[in-house]
């Protein structure tokens, strides 16, 4: 088997991975109360973490293995497959427009990766890590502080703007966090056996602090967030933050010169069109979840029927229907003399 097969095998796994774990966090988000230490005696968590971390694992091996404008784009499978897995799990259908959205976000993400071109520099220096650093914490600040603003305006209830906003946010800080570490992983990597420890273990300290924002962001972003809508935005954001990293602190650039870096942009405004309408899906569906469904009206009951098979007769308007032929044959009795039985009576001169 060539090297460049078994990275695509090892992509493909490490989708499969990434998109399990999505579906366990979006399970754990719906079914849990909201908690800060909680999760962390939860099993389901813990399971959720391992997939998260041998599907980050994977990927790294296979970009060590294969061409990175082979193993990125196979990233976009993990929301390509987390919407029908979750609906083969969890029995739930997947709507139209859902799956619309997936496919603009997945075609979006796919062009930016194929037209990032490749590294000008191996990793960071010195100065691009404080630099980096400095811009990760501030946006994830940021967002995070956007998230829980947006969510004192909506006053948490399902269905609002201001809650799928405040997922949106959340899932971008789990994207930034995730690109961030990517981004120092591979500087870690490179300059493992020659960097001084008092610059390897900061950095290193760093990568699993944004590793741990990452999972955090991402588990809060699936509460009343759906599974679709934070995924595709952590998964757009992750690469979109290392391509970032790597045009302005690596020297990099988009493939074709001017003519690439149109079309980038053009694939990512398809991605955010993709992400619009999956955020507008997510807002209809759990709005129709929590408006209550009519009931139907109670049909009025007939009256009893009783010694009749006439419906809608009672048994008292059947006695009186009963008693009508005998009461009509009584006569009026007219006080007077009695005639004797066989004479006739003499009528009055």
């Amino acid at each position: 088997m060539s090297a460049l097969t078994t990275a695509v095998l090892l992509s493909l796994v490490s989708a499969v991975s990434y998109a399990l774990a999505a579906i366990v966090q979006e399970r754990i988000a719906t079914t849990t109360a909201p908690s800060r230490w909680g999760l962390l005696r939860s099993g389901m968590w813990w399971t959720a973490a391992v997939l998260q971390g041998a599907g980050a694992l994977l990927h790294v091996v296979a970009l060590g293995l294969g061409p990175l404008t082979v193993v990125q784009p196979l990233g976009v499978l993990t929301l390509v497959l987390a919407a029908p897995m979750a609906a083969l799990l969890g029995r739930r259908r997947v709507a139209a427009a859902a799956w619309r959205g997936i496919v603009l976000v997945s075609a979006g993400l796919a062009g930016i990766l194929l037209l990032t071109g490749d590294r000008g520099a191996d990793s960071l220096d010195g100065g691009g890590q404080f630099a980096l650093a400095g811009w990760v914490l501030g946006s994830l600040a940021l967002l995070v502080g956007a998230a829980t603003a947006v969510q004192r305006m909506g006053h948490g209830r399902p269905g609002t703007r201001a809650v799928a906003l405040r997922s949106v946010s959340l899932a971008l800080a789990a994207g930034v966090a995730y690109g961030a570490a990517s981004v120092f992983v591979k500087t870690l990597a490179d300059n493992w056996t020659s960097a001084p420890l008092a610059t390897f273990v900061p950095l290193a300290v760093l990568t699993l602090l944004l590793a741990g924002a990452g999972m955090a962001s991402s588990q809060a972003s699936y509460r009343d967030g759906g599974l679709a809508t934070p995924l595709a935005t952590t998964t757009v954001a992750n690469p979109v933050v290392a391509a970032a990293a790597g045009i302005f602190l690596l020297n990099e650039g988009f493939r074709y010169g001017a003519t690439g870096t149109v079309l980038a942009l053009g694939a990512g405004a398809l991605a955010a069109w993709g992400l619009v309408v999956l955020t507008s899906e997510s807002t209809r569906q759990a709005r129709a979840e929590e408006t209550p469904q009519p009931q139907p009206r109670p049909r009025p009951r007939e009256p009893r029927t009783k010694d009749t098979g006439v419906p809608g007769r009672t048994a008292e308007a059947e006695f009186a229907v009963r008693q009508a032929p005998e009461a009509a044959t009584r006569a009026v009795v007219v006080p007077g003399p009695r005639v004797p039985a066989g004479r006739q009576p003499v009528p009055a001169p």
